[in-house]
């Protein structure tokens, strides 16, 4: 396909760019040279400095050595995002190691999965978790445990109080052998001298994707993917200074988008980094008002949150100059909403784990296109393919097809299953399973997934159409449409809605509000209102989910 996006691309934003072949461990120690005593780390009313975290993340480094971790081993991480997040993640890169990033939230029968697929033989936990994965790591190869304490990097008098705000947490290591203390390692360890040398196309992560729908997939990233895809970010926010911005935390940082986007961006490039370990509007907003934060990379449900957040004008968060938004489909008007709230530009992108994340956004400072993901970051190709045939390209604007991406940023395959990995990565694009149309200027739309299309009485329905709509009531909160099983239609289409506070409607009003703004054969056929939909980690609607759910709660209804 023609890069045709580039005419559209603001006036600063090279075609392509020279990457900077820096791993993220080096990345850190050269932030550190240029901006040592600049806050790093900003958790709870503690900050942490450059030359802090640098010296913090040598020390456990040095200490993962002590404890036999040797350079290709892999560390799995079981944290929401604190301090020890940071500095375990970085300390055991500096090691040599790589880090296999996990969900805090999943299952032990989750979790075992990843850590053998991962074979990981070292585990960073939250405290909390410890006495779980003590049982759970005599199934697999981990031996060793670090614990970690939120309370280790609170103020006083937080620190104080921590044990009686949060009763019933467990605050001690229990006693096992082979579980250590992070702040042992940091204060009994030197910094690590023999520093491991990280080639470009080492694997540095194993991220986990797929969980909560079917057994996870293991995508490897490298050193380069992920210092690539952070380069690409920083060039697109050309406005954005080094050493100058503060980031909200508020994604988590075992998810790719959380940890490249604020992590990762916040490393290289010496901002300021808000740590907020549970995603949620009240803590966002008291973390962009306190810390006069710059910069948010967030999920529609937590911007759609902040707005509808009952006491928002108590908080001053015109500090915002640049958002970034992705992970689900942006409501148009959570879009105008926000952005009259702030007066700063959401750009709305896209990107998968499989792609370090990101792959296009709108561009900021540029024309943002409202209901479309935007360009093609530089260094990237986009094509789209029929959905049936991958041999055949399609480029005729408007047309849907597959779309397919080739970049610095693509993975380089799924950790022990060659076959899927050659089922996704093909000749070097990788084909990302969701269906895409592209505009005269280059920028492109999802239309949907390709596995959630809805097929009733022959027409092809993408469930977004339908959740524009339905976010667009003025009473509407949240909504995902699914398709259902009809014996006439094939599938008919069920709409999930969460209404907002207060508020009160019924199936009929929903649907007769469809039905002015939807072509006959999308309108939905039952409307079931709930109290919350399913999501991921980040706050993506989990349609799949959804759907499961539904299929069980049919499926009782019909035995009872």
């Amino acid at each position: 396909m023609e890069k045709i996006w580039l005419k559209s691309y603001s006036k600063s934003v090279p075609a392509q760019i020279v990457f900077d072949e820096i791993s993220l461990p080096e990345a850190l120690a050269r932030t550190t040279r240029r901006f040592p005593d600049n806050p790093a780390l900003l958790f709870q009313g503690t900050k942490v400095s450059f030359k802090n975290l640098d010296d913090m993340v040598s020390r456990f480094a040095s200490g993962l050595r002590s404890l036999g971790v040797m350079p290709g081993d892999k560390v799995a991480l079981l944290m929401p995002n604190l301090v020890q997040t940071v500095v375990a993640i970085f300390g055991a890169l500096r090691a040599g190691a790589v880090v296999a990033l996990n969900n805090p939230l999943y299952t032990d029968r989750e979790l075992e999965h990843q850590y053998n697929d991962a074979d990981s033989s070292l585990l960073v936990c939250l405290d909390v978790l410890v006495p779980r994965m003590i049982n759970l790591r005599q199934k697999t190869r981990i031996k060793k445990i670090i614990s970690c304490h939120i309370r280790d990097f609170l103020p006083f008098p937080l620190k104080q109080l921590f044990p009686f705000v949060r009763k019933g947490m467990h605050l001690k290591t229990p006693p096992s052998t082979e579980v250590y203390e992070f702040m042992d390692l940091i204060k009994n360890y030197p910094p690590i001298t023999d520093l491991h040398k990280a080639a470009w196309n080492d694997t540095a992560f194993l991220l986990y994707t797929g969980g909560t729908t079917g057994v996870s997939k293991g995508v490897k990233l490298t050193q380069g993917n992920l210092s690539s895809n952070v380069q690409q970010c920083r060039v697109w926010f050309q406005e954005f200074q080094d050493g100058k911005e503060i980031v909200v935390g508020c994604l988590p940082f075992f998810h790719s988008f959380g940890m490249t986007t604020a992590m990762n961006m916040g490393i290289f490039y010496g901002y300021g980094i808000v740590l907020i370990p549970k995603p949620e509007p009240k803590a966002i907003l008291e973390a962009i008002s306190k810390y006069k934060a710059t910069y948010l990379p967030a999920v529609p449900t937590l911007y759609n949150g902040m707005i509808n957040f009952p006491d928002l004008k108590k908080y001053d968060i015109s500090s915002l100059k640049g958002c970034f938004s992705g992970g689900a489909p942006l409501p148009m008007d959570t879009i105008r909403n926000f952005e009259a709230l702030t007066g700063a530009q959401i750009c709305e992108g896209y990107g998968l784990t499989e792609t370090s994340p990101v792959v296009t956004v709108n561009p900021y400072g540029g024309q943002t296109k409202l209901g479309t993901i935007g360009l093609p970051l530089p260094n990237t190709e986009a094509k789209l393919v029929d959905v049936d045939d991958y041999t055949r390209e399609i480029t005729v604007v408007g047309e849907p097809g597959e779309l397919c991406i080739k970049g610095p940023q693509v993975m380089t395959g799924y950790n022990n299953r060659p076959e899927e990995t050659e089922i996704t990565l093909r000749d070097g694009w990788l084909l990302t399973g969701d269906i895409s149309v592209v505009d005269e200027e280059g920028y492109f739309s999802i239309v949907d997934r390709k596995k959630d299309m809805i097929i009733s009485g022959g027409f092809n329905i993408y469930p977004r159409d339908v959740d524009e709509v339905l976010f667009s009531h003025p009473k509407v909160l949240e909504a995902c449409a699914i398709g259902v099983p009809d014996a006439y239609s094939g599938e008919r289409i069920k709409a999930y809605v969460v209404l907002k506070e207060s508020e009160m409607s019924t199936p009929i009003e929903i649907i007769d509000f469809c039905k002015e703004n939807l072509v006959k054969y999308k309108v939905p056929k039952y409307v079931e209102f709930v109290t919350e939909l399913p999501k991921s980690a980040v706050g993506k609607i989990l349609r799949k989910e959804l759907r499961r759910l539904d299929q069980e709660k049919t499926a009782k209804d019909q035995v009872s």
